[in-house]
């Protein structure tokens, strides 16, 4: 197993953009890079482009329904009306989302594919985190749940057991609602408490289906 750590990016990242006065600013994402490039971070480790999710790696976690409608909001924003939360104030609708999207989730899953592999000892990718976006609907700046795609790949490809721990001042609801019934996935949220703050989830006594 290599001792370098693995990086992914891709420029076109920037693409995920809610639009003028959202808070989730794709610039935030290309400043990162640069701070990375202007210390010479990007030397120490392998800096990889994975491609985008495609459906098949899409439907680990989400309904191929929301996929579809996630592509058909992307070619035409405005047809948007707010259904499986897409073209909402959160979640706006905009040009080439299923593309972004996907991108960003292609990312995680890539990452998680390096380790599992032993291409990489530790893989990143600060440009995913969308852990609010459910099987069927997107939620919270989120369309794609990247990182409980990471997860389900993981699963597929012959993984016993995953701890998922979510640092987020937000509870990551989306990954414990993709794997709620799933026993080989423990997932531990740090969050603010649920009744202080967005999505108002993430009490103690959530602990699965079985819990």
């Amino acid at each position: 197993m290599s001792g370098r750590a693995q990086l992914m990016w891709d420029e076109a990242v920037t693409g995920y953009d809610f639009g003028p006065g959202h808070p989730m600013d794709p610039v935030r994402l290309a400043l990162t890079m640069r701070l990375i490039e202007s210390y010479g971070l990007h030397r120490e480790v392998d800096v990889v482009a994975a491609k985008s999710a495609g459906d098949s790696t899409l439907r680990l976690v989400h309904r191929q329904d929301y996929v579809d409608a996630v592509r058909r909001v992307s070619a035409e924003p405005g047809a948007a009306d707010g259904t499986y939360g897409l073209g909402t104030v959160d979640d706006p609708a905009f040009a080439g989302m299923h593309e972004a999207s996907a991108l960003i989730a292609g990312q995680s899953v890539g990452a998680a594919e390096a380790v599992w592999r032993g291409e990489a000892l530790h893989a990143v990718n600060f440009t995913g985190g969308l852990h609010h976006a459910m099987p069927g609907g997107a939620s919270g700046f989120c369309v794609y749940n990247d990182a409980a795609l990471a997860v389900a790949r993981l699963l597929e490809l012959g993984a016993r057991r995953v701890a998922y721990v979510d640092v987020d001042v937000h509870h990551g609801d989306g990954v414990q609602a993709a794997f709620w019934e799933d026993p080989r996935v423990l997932t531990i949220s740090l969050h603010e408490h649920p009744s202080t703050l967005f999505p108002q989830t993430g009490w103690p006594q959530e602990t699965g289906a079985d819990g």
